[in-house]
């Protein structure tokens, strides 16, 4: 029998969301890449909500876009509505979202991967992760798909998201399928098991799909775009984006609605104990909203448009998997809902996982080199999630097989700092979901800020051209000078700026103040005080809104630059991999086992492990400091000799 070999730097298998992020990162980094999907034509496919970005995720597709990653490109030409949220808070959780054309995003996205040097699209379900022994470490050495074709490679990427051992549900009704129909992948678990992969069950859903004509939109309340559309990538043209928008609708729930949920919980797969997979908290079915929230009379829905070719709707807010004829009672009872019909039924879906906890921070299995994990087979949720952690993985894996430094963001640093710090650290129960409340430096790290902050790190891994991070320091530059001209530039008391002071309802001037200072008062603005900046020069809106962020926050930006200050001293204390945690003595039970579960990597990541109490960290840093100090003692002793 003639056996099938090829050779390539990079497999990556999937090609959702994570998988394009990968296999763009790596080919751009000039490896030789192969992408493994169960079909082509579901490349970047979105099966759930169409809509990328939101609260906190906006912060994760910008700084991918800031890095040299192709989700904010992708969806800055392909939306149909975009919305800047929680404007009337501060910039820390101001978040850009787009509904998208699901079909031309991942149409869109295709033409991205297929016109992309040194990357092969291959229509494949990879059943086996090709393994050897090396220094009594596994190392990976390919993939082996179905037809036994084997292709050879340095490192390999799973981004499998919902497909392994995949099966959804509607009701009694199972069948054993991927998202969408599309075909599961039913080996690669095992495979997965055989080389020592720790594997769980995860769980999530998705609402019907409504057909437009039979909505009753006069009964809902329309939902606009923003009149100027703010693009999601800094190297879009802002002159591109602004076109006519789709609108969205508001709805709500009821007692009726609630009424027939309740009366049918035991048709119900999530509540009749038919699904064995944790679905996810801060995206909860209606069934689940209805039970855990007793108390509220509605819940929103929002019926947004799903293409600009198709008459399907999507109804965000009440994804189910109750049987189709309770859905369709249920749904009909919903204002503007009365005569609709269903296009495609609600249903939950349930998949193997990993516990990310077996991830290093890169990305990459402890114990299976070359083997590295990203997107929602890590027990994440979300798009823009499984986008942030692709990136990663791919350019980890490049590094890798480059012999360069992998890349490591803290939590300082980013968003995607932070979910994969929490993914592997944390101890995940349910698919994780990014919240700006999860961030505690998020002031520093907001989303209009990404390109400042690591615009320079993706120029540096190589995914960022000299043209592109030479604006980015002038920009920098243009920022640094007028603040310093606004802190040095004194008004007085004159007549024209008392009346100007006046028509702002601003207190008016007693002696002289700097044009930051009147800056800072909540009622004014760079933009406003322009009356009275006599010297001032034109910037573009992206350098003022930086000076603007800048000169109001500037108190709480730098409280919270001392507290980053303290966080990297702790991340700076390195734990060696050679320390034995039951030789630590007064370390309780549950921190020994945490500790030797996870193998931190500083006292920071240790500090963050869930039952690693304070105690604890006392306990390891003064047994740190003497492992240390009698090591170097042995080392100096070797020397000598």
């Amino acid at each position: 029998m003639i056996e099938f070999r090829e050779k390539y730097d990079v497999c990556v298998i999937g090609a959702g969301h994570a998988g394009c992020e990968a296999a763009l990162s790596c080919a751009r980094l000039g490896l030789e890449t192969v992408i493994f999907t169960v079909s082509v034509d579901s490349i970047a496919m979105m099966p759930c909500n169409p809509h990328i970005g939101g609260s906190s995720k906006g912060h994760l597709v910008r700084e991918i876009d800031a890095l040299g990653g192709e989700m904010g490109k992708n969806i800055d030409k392909t939306f149909l509505q975009s919305k800047m949220l929680n404007v009337s808070k501060g910039p820390a959780v101001h978040s850009l979202r787009c509904q998208a054309d699901k079909a031309e995003y991942s149409r869109s996205m295709r033409i991205i991967l297929e016109h992309q040097d040194h990357l092969t699209i291959k229509q494949a379900e990879v059943t086996e992760i090709l393994t050897e022994s090396q220094d009594g470490k596994n190392i990976v050495t390919g993939v082996k798909i179905f037809t036994g074709g084997i292709y050879e490679s340095k490192a390999v990427i799973l981004c499998t998201g919902t497909y392994l051992k995949a099966r959804c549900l509607c009701g009694e009704a199972i069948t054993y399928t991927g998202p969408n129909g599309l075909q599961p992948s039913n080996y690669l678990s095992q495979a997965l098991l055989n080389i020592g992969v720790e594997l769980r069950r995860f769980k999530t859903g998705t609402p019907a799909r409504m057909d437009k004509r039979s909505i009753d939109f006069t009964k809902m309340e329309e939902q606009f775009g923003d009149p100027v559309v703010i693009p999601f990538s800094y190297e879009t043209d802002s002159s591109t984006v602004q076109i006519e928008q789709k609108s969205c609708w508001l709805t709500y729930t009821n007692e009726s609605t609630h009424e027939i949920i309740r009366n049918n919980l035991d048709r119900s797969p999530i509540y009749a104990g038919v699904i064995e997979g944790t679905g996810p908290r801060y995206c909860p079915s209606i069934e689940d909203k209805v039970v855990k929230f007793a108390d509220k009379l509605r819940h929103q829905v929002f019926i947004e448009p799903e293409s600009k070719y198709t008459n399907e709707m999507y109804v965000d807010g009440m994804s189910s998997s109750l049987p189709e004829d309770v859905q369709l009672a249920m749904y009909r009872t919903v204002p503007g809902l009365e005569k609709c019909k269903i296009v495609r039924n609600a249903y939950a879906i349930e998949y193997d996982c990993i516990n990310a906890n077996q991830l290093q921070l890169t990305l990459e299995f402890r114990d299976i080199a070359g083997l590295f994990s990203a997107g929602q087979f890590n027990g994440s949720s979300g798009y823009e999630e499984a986008a942030a952690q692709g990136l990663i993985a791919g350019i980890n894996a490049s590094m890798k097989i480059l012999g360069k430094n992998q890349l490591i963001l803290d939590r300082s640093q980013a968003y995607i700092g932070v979910l994969i710090d929490d993914l592997v650290t944390k101890d995940n129960k349910e698919p994780y979901r990014m919240m700006t409340s999860r961030a505690e430096y998020r002031l520093l790290l907001r989303q209009d800020n990404a390109d400042l902050r690591l615009r320079e790190i993706g120029y540096q891994v190589g995914l960022i051209s000299k043209d592109q991070v030479d604006k980015l320091l002038e920009k920098k530059s243009r920022i640094e000078k007028e603040i310093k001209r606004l802190k040095n530039t004194v008004v007085g008391a004159s007549e024209v700026v008392q009346k100007f002071l006046l028509s702002k309802n601003s207190n008016q001037l007693r002696t002289g103040t700097s044009l930051a200072d009147l800056i800072c008062r909540p009622e004014l603005s760079y933009e406003l005080i322009s009356k009275i900046d006599t010297e001032r020069k034109p910037l573009p809106k992206s350098v003022v809104e930086q000076i603007n962020i800048s000169i109001k926050y500037e108190g709480y930006i730098e409280r919270q630059i001392r507290q980053v200050d303290q966080f990297k001293k702790m991340e700076k204390r390195k734990i060696s991999e050679l320390i034995d945690y039951n030789d630590v003595k007064s370390l309780r039970i549950e921190a020994k086992q945490k500790l030797i579960l996870h193998k931190p990597s500083s006292i920071g990541q240790a500090s963050r492990i869930s039952g690693v109490s304070p105690a604890d960290i006392s306990v390891l840093m003064i047994y740190l400091e003497q492992y240390n100090k009698e090591r170097k003692q042995g080392d100096e002793s070797v020397s000598e000799k």
